[in-house]
């Protein structure tokens, strides 16, 4: 062959896949061209040509290769048992850019068509042509690509499956771990997977208190799985212990606080963690969900700024993007979150911002698919908050009351579902009874619970229990400096004709967060009052505001 081989295989070695992929056009028209060349050579040729145009991201090109390699090997002489055999999948990886050849191993082609699928989204073929290879050829790369493309399918019990050969071959496969807990695998079968005799030159003890920390790791897992966060906490604290700084341990820490509503730890974990490594990506979505409900517009857009510097093609980055907008745009927000879910389906927070967006524009149909997306993928109390937000807006009782009750039973323990099941009673004048009961077991299940409180407080509004709500409220700001406990009570001293206390907690309410929008229009609102003026009455330039904004062009670029 004029042109040699081991050059381009240098050249991919290398990572000089542009030039290999100059090279590889002279080698393949050498090789297809000459009659004098085995089909197999053209074969390895086609591949060694697809590996380059894999290694500049030309997936298109790279599975057109690979597949014609396929044919090639099809119309050549099938190959004795003991060639195949010297073709063993352990002497080689299967990475497209693996290029030590001595003849072409089918399984690996098929391998690397898989691989160009999965990076153009295209899961059923990937699956497809995964499903080729037989069981026992597969290596532990192909079974985890396996096992993630059946989660993907729903296809869960072959996902297990998968997972779990992922672990008999290599017990250190975390994300194997985790799908297993998430697909509701025991820690108990988990952990029997596990290797059970010492490895060669290790005693018995040795090799068990080697891996004393993994089976801590499982454990930690499937309690966060089953929505067992204090058991999962108290897990991850003392890997955590063994293990400080450990950034992964932290971020898993920071998530499960974000969860369970522990606002402030969860805050302080992640910046722990981005002060340790300030280019991590994982997670960040749940970060910018923290900034913004605290209405931290400051360091979201920071956040913001620095994903969009570290990776701007990440679904986190157009999270963080989405909720940045949230509140001035809320069509551009929604615009970050659908693009958020077109690159990463399974990114929970992207499907929860979108609902949310879609309940902000009074669109509470929509925001039930998207809360229900979000609920297949992980049963998170905020995916229930959602929905039941959203039936509660369609008028949907029945409905609101089976997803909080729902919630309720998946999380007994849960002070924030008792919350969200009398939420649903509150909204209905009869059921205001069993409303009280379950904000006042909320509130014993978990004393410092401010969202209980303040709905607990609103009850006794509504019912005309008002020196009730202040005692509650004066009660919670005296442990709690929060700024929507000094609003809430400003607006039941507004209520009431108490301006000069409705006026003191406003103030302290904007001290505390100079960005609450609710404290700022009571403000404005009572100003009025005190002044005489009808705070309802419409504003003088009103209708020449509406139609100066009419006559502002539409700005289509949302992204």
């Amino acid at each position: 062959m004029e042109v040699p081989k081991d050059q381009m295989i240098s050249l991919l070695e290398n990572g000089l896949y542009d030039s290999a992929q100059m090279l590889g056009c002279f080698l393949v028209s050498s090789a297809v061209t000459s009659v004098e060349v085995s089909p197999y050579t053209k074969a390895e040729t086609l591949v060694l040509q697809g590996d380059a145009f894999y290694g500049e991201k030309e997936f298109r090109r790279a599975l057109s290769m690979y597949k014609q390699a396929l044919q090639q090997c099809k119309i050549s002489p099938k190959q004795t048992a003991t060639s195949r055999s010297s073709l063993s999948t352990s002497s080689r990886s299967s990475s497209p850019n693996s290029t030590t050849f001595s003849a072409i191993n089918e399984n690996e082609v098929k391998f690397k068509i898989t691989l160009c699928h999965c990076a153009l989204n295209e899961n059923r073929a990937a699956l497809a042509e995964i499903e080729g290879i037989p069981s026992k050829a597969r290596t532990l790369r192909m079974n985890l690509t396996i096992g993630k493309l059946y989660r993907i399918s729903r296809h869960n019990r072959s996902a297990v499956s998968c997972y779990k050969d992922c672990l008999r071959l290599c017990p250190y496969v975390l994300e194997a771990i985790v799908a297993l807990a998430e697909l509701g695998v025991s820690s108990k079968e988990i952990l029997s997977l596990f290797p059970q005799t010492p490895t060669r030159g290790r005693t018995a003890f040795d090799f068990s208190d080697s891996v004393r920390w993994l089976h801590k790791y499982v454990e930690a897992q499937c309690c966060i799985a089953s929505n067992d966060y204090k058991g999962g906490l108290e897990y991850l604290s003392e890997l955590l212990q063994r293990f400080p700084n450990n950034v992964h341990i932290l971020l898993e820490i920071a998530k499960v606080e974000a969860i369970i509503g522990k606002s402030e730890e969860a805050i302080m974990n992640f910046e722990k963690v981005r002060s340790i490594d300030p280019f991590v990506m994982t997670y960040m979505d749940e970060y910018a969900m923290l900034l913004s409900s605290k209405s931290d517009q400051s360091k979201l857009n920071k956040l913001v700024h620095d994903l969009l510097n570290i990776d701007p093609a990440r679904a986190e980055t157009f999270v963080a993007l989405s909720l940045l907008w949230e509140k001035k745009d809320e069509r551009r927000a929604l615009a970050y979150a659908e693009k958020s879910i077109r690159i990463d389906e399974r990114l929970m927070l992207g499907h929860i911002t979108k609902g949310r967006l879609f309940l902000s524009l009074n669109r509470p149909d929509t925001a039930v698919t998207a809360f229900r997306a979000a609920q297949e993928l992980k049963s998170d109390l905020r995916s229930y908050q959602g929905l039941v937000r959203s039936y509660l807006s369609l008028s949907k009782l029945k409905e609101a009351l089976y997803a909080a009750r729902e919630a309720m039973k998946i999380m007994p323990q849960s002070a924030k579902a008792l919350k969200l099941v009398g939420d649903v009673h509150a909204s209905n004048s009869s059921g205001r009874d069993k409303a009280r009961k379950f904000y006042e077991s909320s509130l014993r299940l978990e004393p410092g619970y401010l969202d209980a409180a303040l709905a607990l407080a609103e009850l006794h509004v509504d019912e005309g229990r008002t020196k009730d709500a202040i005692c509650l409220l004066e009660r919670y700001i005296k442990d709690c400096a929060d700024d929507s406990l000094h609003t809430k009570l400003a607006q039941v001293f507004a209520a009431t004709n108490m301006h000069s206390e409705a006026l003191s907690h406003f103030q302290a309410a904007l001290r505390i967060n100079p960005q609450n929008n609710e404290a700022k229009k009571g403000l404005e609102r009572l100003e009025k009052q005190m002044k005489g003026i009808d705070p309802d009455a419409p504003e003088e330039d009103e209708e020449n505001e509406v139609e100066d904004a009419e006559g502002e062009p539409e700005d289509n670029d949302l992204l």
